[in-house]
């Protein structure tokens, strides 16, 4: 029976290596179950990091759990009748063990600095230097995405601004900042195809940037739970070009002033 629980330690790995194969593999079990659509022009960076860090773990889990396996089928108390062996442990070991942890991730954290710098610190700016504005402020809520655009004068917060909820229209091949908060619980704002993720925190104002190179129409999700309502705060990231993009501003300019209008002779 002992070794039985040897053999069973040892699907752990194989299936864990099993369901990682199916997922790659297209048109496998798992298909459409891997990383989404990659349509950023910086993700390949976040991919092969993320890709780089998934090999390294990987290749540890496979180890210990080789090695659970070999020391349970070796030492099983039926096979050994002998008493067992304690020991005081070897500084040697101990001091290898601690040392090649802590090079592995001084590695990763010295290798993904340059991600880390673009992504986070390089704000854009524009062609005299200046730094480039907002095109929108997206506030998050329970539950769902409120954004409001920058009107013709590029500040958010004036009277020409356009407001709409969970769409978020961008023009392609262009670089995007965005500015993002909460008005009441923390949310994470998530674009998959994108591979831009941040925190929004209450009292915080924070700014992300990014450039997509692929039209078409994506998710925006909230990566973190923020009550009962978590699972409806979807809303689209709807990617056209610039001409696109400028008549469905104008028209939803219009819209919102049709709309406008129609209230105050309400009122």
């Amino acid at each position: 029976m002992g070794r039985f629980w040897s053999l069973l330690f040892l699907l752990v790995p194989v299936l864990g290596v099993a369901v990682f194969v199916f997922a790659v593999v297209p048109g496998g079990v798992f298909d459409n179950h891997w990383l989404p659509e990659d349509i950023s022009q910086h993700g390949k960076v976040i991919d092969d990091l993320f890709m780089f860090i998934l090999y390294l773990t990987g290749a540890i889990f496979i180890g210990t759990g080789a090695a659970l396996f070999w020391f349970c089928w070796k030492y099983d108390a039926e096979k050994n009748p002998e008493p067992v062996k304690y020991s005081h442990g070897s500084h040697t070991l101990e001091i290898i063990w601690s040392i090649l942890p802590a090079a592995t991730l001084l590695f990763i954290s010295i290798s993904q600095m340059d991600a880390w710098a673009e992504n986070k610190m390089a704000y854009p700016t524009k062609a005299n230097g200046e730094k480039k504005p907002a095109l929108a402020l997206v506030t998050g809520r329970q539950f769902g995405w409120r954004i409001q655009y920058a009107g013709p004068d590029e500040v958010i917060g004036t009277e020409d601004d356009l407001h709409v909820v969970n769409e978020l229209h961008i023009p392609v091949n262009e670089e995007i900042v965005l500015r993002i908060q909460t008005e009441d619980v923390l949310h994470s704002f998530f674009l998959p195809n994108v591979r831009i993720k941040q925190d929004v925190v209450p009292g915080m104002q924070q700014h992300l940037w990014f450039q997509t190179k692929k039209t078409g129409t994506y998710d925006i999700v909230c990566a973190e739970l923020c009550g009962w309502g978590h699972y409806k705060m979807r809303g689209r990231l709807i990617v056209e070009s610039e001409d696109d993009f400028k008549a469905w501003y104008a028209s939803a300019v219009q819209e919102q002033n049709r709309t406008s209008l129609n209230a105050d002779s309400d009122d």
